[in-house]
C-alpha cells in the first residue's frame, strides 16, 4: 500500500515538473549553503585540532598583553616580557624546560623585489630549539636547519621558495636582504598551514638582535612541563608568580598564561558561535522552501479536488488521502535536499581547492561525515512534510460529495 502512494505522489510531482522544480529551490539553496558551511566548518576544526596537537599536551605559552593584541609583531600591546620573568618561571615547581621565540614584521628583498614579511628570531640551543620546532609544526623539507655558530644565515618557507612570494623562486645558497643586510638561504621549510607561517624567514636569535637592535627579543615564552605535573595547575603558579612579582591583582593580568587545551577551546567555543550564526542565517532560505513546498501542496489540493473527491467515493479514508499528500510535500523535501547535498559539497570542494591554490593554506579542507549528509536528507524531508501537514489535512477533509461537485 505505502508503495502505491509514493509512486503516486512520483507521478503526480512529474506531471507538474517546471512547478516542481521550482518549489525544490528554496530547500536545494538552504540545504547546499548548511552542508557546505558544516562541511567546511567541520574540515577546519579538524585541521585546527591537529595544529593544536602539535603544540603537545605538556606546553604552556606566555605572551604579553591582557587580551587579543593583534598580529605577532603588531606592537599593539604595550606590555612586554623580560628575561627577569623567564627567571621567575624557571623557579616555578613543574617547570621542565623554557625557550622563547621572537617576531617583527620587517624589510624583504630578494632580486630588487620589495616584500614585507614575518622574521623569527629562534634559539640554537638543541632543547630550546626543539620545543619552538615542536610548537610552530616546523619540519626542513631542502637543506639543513639553523645551527650554533651560524652568522647571517635564514631558513625560508616552502612558499616563500617556491615563486608563490617572490616573482622568481628562490633557492638554496640564494641571498636575501633583510632590513638591508645580507642572508643566505641553508634551508627550505615544510608548509605549516597558514598563508602568515608559511611566508616567514627565520634566523638565529642573535642575528635577530643585531637587526632589531633589542637586547631582549622575547615574543612569546614557552613552557614545557615535566611529565609528573598536571599542566593546568602548573599554569596557575605561573600566573600566581608573575602576578605577585608585578604586584597585580586578579584579572589585571598584563599577561596570558594558555595552555594548549585552553587554546583550543578558545578557539571551539568562537568558531562554534560564528558556525551557528552562519548556519542560522542559511536556514532562512529552509523557511522560504517549506513555505514554498505549502503553497504548492495548496494549489495541488484545489487541482486535484475532484480526484480526491473519486478516491473517496471508492473507498479512500481520510488518513489515505493524508499521508499520500505527506508523503507528496516529504518527497518534495528529499528531492531538494539531496541536489542541496551535492550542490553544497561541490561549493565546499571549490572552496577547499581555492584556498589552496590562491591563498596557499591548507587549513580549509572540507569533511564530509555520513552523519552530516543523511541529517541533511532527513531534515530536508521533515522540513517537507511538515510544511504539507496543513495541506494534507485540508485534501483529508474534503466530502466526497462537495469534491465531486467542484469544477
Amino acid at each position: 500500500m505505502i508503495s502505491d502512494y509514493f509512486k503516486l505522489s512520483l507521478n503526480n510531482l512529474k506531471q507538474r515538473g517546471l512547478r516542481s522544480w521550482l518549489t525544490m529551490l528554496g530547500i536545494f539553496i538552504g540545504i547546499a549553503a548548511v552542508v557546505s558551511l558544516i562541511s567546511l566548518g567541520q574540515g577546519l576544526q579538524s585541521a585546527i585540532n591537529e595544529q593544536f596537537e602539535t603544540l603537545g599536551a605538556d606546553k604552556i605559552t606566555i605572551t604579553a598583553g591582557s587580551g587579543f593584541s593583534g598580529p605577532p609583531g603588531s606592537g599593539f600591546s604595550t606590555a612586554k616580557l623580560t628575561q627577569h620573568d623567564i627567571d621567575i618561571i624557571k623557579k616555578v615547581s613543574g617547570v621542565k624546560n623554557i625557550a622563547t621565540m621572537a617576531f617583527k614584521q620587517a624589510k624583504v628583498v630578494y632580486r630588487n623585489e620589495i616584500k614585507y614579511t614575518y622574521v623569527y628570531g629562534l634559539p640554537l640551543e638543541e632543547e630550546t630549539r626543539k620545543i619552538v620546532e615542536s610548537m610552530n609544526n616546523v619540519d626542513i623539507a631542502e637543506g639543513r636547519r639553523l645551527k650554533q655558530g651560524d652568522k647571517n644565515t635564514v631558513v625560508i618557507t616552502k612558499n616563500l621558495a617556491e615563486g608563490d612570494f617572490y616573482k622568481k623562486p628562490v633557492h638554496l645558497r640564494d641571498r636575501i636582504l633583510i632590513e638591508g643586510k645580507e642572508f643566505t638561504v641553508v634551508g627550505i621549510l615544510d608548509t605549516m598551514g597558514n598563508p602568515v607561517d608559511d611566508s616567514s624567514l627565520w634566523v638565529s636569535i642573535d642575528d635577530y638582535k643585531d637587526l632589531f637592535e633589542e637586547k631582549e627579543p622575547i615574543g612569546i615564552i614557552l613552557v614545557q612541563v615535566d611529565s609528573s605535573s598536571d599542566v593546568s595547575v602548573v599554569a596557575e603558579r605561573i600566573k600566581d608568580v608573575m602576578r605577585r612579582d608585578r604586584n597585580l591583582d586578579k584579572g589585571e593580568e598584563d599577561f596570558r598564561v594558555q595552555t594548549s587545551a585552553q587554546l583550543q577551546e578558545s578557539f571551539a567555543n568562537v568558531f562554534g558561535i560564528v558556525q551557528a550564526v552562519l548556519i542560522g542565517i542559511a536556514a532562512i532560505s529552509l523557511v522560504v522552501g517549506g513555505i514554498g513546498i505549502m503553497n504548492t501542496m495548496y494549489t495541488s489540493v484545489l487541482e486535484r479536488t475532484k480526484e480526491i473527491g473519486i478516491m473517496k467515493a471508492i473507498g479512500a479514508r481520510n488518513s489515505d488521502i493524508l499521508l499520500i499528500f505527506l508523503i507528496e510535500s516529504g518527497l518534495l523535501g528529499v528531492a531538494g535536499g539531496l541536489i542541496g547535498v551535492i550542490i553544497g559539497m561541490g561549493i565546499s570542494k571549490l572552496v577547499e581547492i581555492v584556498a589552496l591554490n590562491m591563498l596557499g593554506t591548507s587549513l580549509l579542507k572540507t569533511s564530509f561525515s555520513p552523519t552530516l549528509i543523511i541529517g541533511a536528507l532527513l531534515f530536508s524531508f521533515v522540513v517537507g512534510s511538515l510544511s504539507g501537514i496543513l495541506p494534507a489535512i485540508q485534501a483529508s477533509r474534503l466530502k466526497p460529495v462537495d469534491a465531486l461537485r467542484y469544477e
